[in-house]
C-alpha cells in the first residue's frame, strides 16, 4: 500500500481513481499543475508520484525533486508527444494514458522506487560499499536505535544505503520502521547467496524501502523469531553482504550481541552456529560501532563486552558510543564520569556520548520513523549525525576559492 501524489487530468483521474482506492493506496494529494507538486513534496511525502506526460505536469524540477527523495514518479502519455518530452527528460516509467489500474499497479508496487533517470539507475558504486556493524552487549544498549539512525544520517547525505538487521536473536529493525517483516529479508538474501543466486534483481525484489523526504533507504528485514536463526549461517552472510556491498555505497548492519564461542565445544563441528552471523559481520566490517549504556550495569557490560571485541577486531576499526548519558543515573557531571571510566578500565580516550532524549526517542517509536522524520530537533539526533560526518562519511573537498574578476586598472598616461 503506497501513499501516492496525482497530477492527471480530470477524465483520466475519474477513471483511475475507484480502483487504486480499492487495492488499498492513499491519496494525499490531487494537483493540476508541476509546481504545486513539487512544492508540496516535502509536506505530503509521498511514496509514488503519478502524473501527466505533458509539459503542464512533468518538467526537469519535478524530476529531480523525486530522485532526490527516493519518490518514484510515473508518467502516463496521451500519444508520441508526451512520450517524447518525458524520454527527452530521462523518465523510463511511461505508460499510455487509456490504460486499466492494473498497468499502473506493476509500477507502484513494483519494488524499491528507483532514480527515474536511466544513467542513474545503472550506475554503479564506483569503490566497494564501507560496511558498518553496529554492536552491544546485553542489556538493550541502543544498538538499533543507533544503527537506524546511522543509515538514515549517511542516506541524507546524499548516499546510497542499505540497513541489514542480521541479529540471529531476533530483529527490530522492521518494527521500528513500520515495515513488514513476515519474509525475513536478509535471510532470503542469504539463502539466494548460499545459491549463488543473489543478483541485484533479486536485491531489489527482496529487499524493503524506508521512504522519507532526502533520506530514504534500503532496509533487509531480521528474522520474525529466534527459530531462523540456521539459515544465518557464516558463509551465507559473508556472502550476502559482499553482494549488497556492491550495490549501494553504505551498508550499515545490526548485530546480535552474543561473543560466546561456548558452541564450538559441541561434538558436532558441522552443525549450525548461532551467534556464526555475527561474527561474520564483524569480520567483513570496515567500521565496528561498539554501543553501551550510561549506567552502573552498561558501562560494566561495555567493558567486558569491548575486551571480547578486540579480541576479534582490530582496535583500530571500533568506535565506541555510550547511549543515553543522563545525571539521574551518574551524578553530577556524567559526562565527565563516562569517560573518565572508559580511559581508566579499557584506556578509551576518545568515545562518543550520546545525550539521554526520551522525548526524541519515543516520537521516532510512536511515528516508526527516524530521529531524521520524528524529532529533526532532538539532541539524539544531532549527536548521532555529529560522529556520522565525523567519523563514517569522507571530509568534503575544499571549495576552489574563486576571485574576483576586476577589469585592469587603466592609469592615466604622464603628461
Amino acid at each position: 500500500m503506497a501513499r501516492l501524489a496525482l497530477a492527471l487530468d480530470a477524465a483520466t483521474e475519474d477513471r483511475l481513481l475507484a480502483d487504486l482506492v480499492e487495492h488499498g493506496h492513499t491519496v494525499v494529494a490531487r494537483l493540476v499543475g508541476w509546481r504545486d507538486l513539487l512544492e508540496s513534496l516535502d509536506v505530503l511525502a509521498p511514496e509514488v508520484v503519478i502524473v501527466g506526460a505533458g509539459r503542464g505536469t512533468l518538467s526537469a524540477e519535478l524530476l529531480d525533486a523525486c530522485d532526490e527523495r527516493g519518490i518514484r514518479l510515473v508518467g502516463l502519455a496521451s500519444g508520441d508527444a508526451e512520450r517524447a518530452h518525458a524520454a527527452q527528460l530521462g523518465l523510463h516509467e511511461v505508460l499510455d494514458r487509456s490504460v486499466a489500474w492494473p498497468e499502473v499497479e506493476v509500477l507502484v508496487s513494483g519494488g524499491v522506487p528507483v532514480p527515474s533517470r536511466i544513467g542513474e539507475t545503472s550506475a554503479r558504486p564506483s569503490r566497494p560499499a564501507s560496511v558498518i556493524a553496529v554492536w552491544g552487549p546485553a542489556g538493550a544498549p541502543g544498538r538499533t536505535t543507533v544503527a537506524v539512525n546511522l543509515a538514515a544520517e549517511i542516506a541524507a547525505a546524499g548516499h546510497t544505503v542499505a540497513l541489514v538487521d542480521a541479529d540471529p536473536y531476533g530483529g527490530a529493525v522492521a518494527p521500528s520502521l513500520g515495515l513488514l517483516d513476515e519474509a525475513p529479508g536478509f535471510a532470503s538474501a542469504c539463502r539466494l547467496a548460499g545459491a549463488d543466486a543473489l543478483d541485484r534483481t533479486e536485491l531489489e525484489r527482496i529487499v524493503q524501502r524506508y521512504t522519507a523526504p532526502r533520506a530514504s533507504f534500503n532496509v533487509f528485514t531480521g528474522l520474525v523469531g529466534p527459530s531462523r536463526w540456521p539459515e544465518l549461517s557464516r558463509e551465507r552472510v559473508t556472502a550476502a553482504l559482499g553482494a549488497i556491498r556492491a550495490w549501494v555505497e553504505y551498508v550499515v548492519v545490526d548485530t546480535g550481541f552474543s561473543l560466546e564461542h561456548d558452541e564450538e565445544l559441541t561434538s558436532d563441528q558441522f552443525a549450525p552456529r548461532r551467534n556464526a552471523a555475527t561474527f561474520a559481520t564483524l569480520a567483513a566490517a570496515d567500521r565496528v560501532v561498539a554501543v553501551g549504556l550510561a549506567d552502573p550495569v552498561g558501562l560494566s557490560r561495555l567493558l567486558r563486552g569491548h575486551g571480547e571485541l578486540i579480541d576479534l577486531v582490530e582496535p583500530e576499526r571500533v568506535d565506541v558510543i555510550v547511549n543515553r548519558v543522563r545525571t539521574s543515573a551518574l551524578g553530577i557531571d556524567a559526562h565527565s564520569q563516562v569517560r573518565q571510566t572508559l580511559r581508566r578500565f579499557a584506556g578509551l580516550g576518545d568515545a562518543t556520548l550520546l545525550p539521554h532524549d526520551g522525548k526524541g526517542a519515543d516520537a521516532a517509536i510512536l511515528t516508526a520513523r527516524t530521529l531524521r522524520d520524528a524529532a529533526p530537533r532532538s539532541p539524539l539526533r544531532a549527536a548521532i549525525r555529529d560522529y556520522a560526518f565525523d567519523a563514517l562519511l569522507p571530509v568534503p573537498e575544499p571549495a576552489p576559492r574563486r576571485g574576483f574578476a576586476f577589469p585592469p586598472v587603466r592609469r592615466p598616461a604622464a603628461g
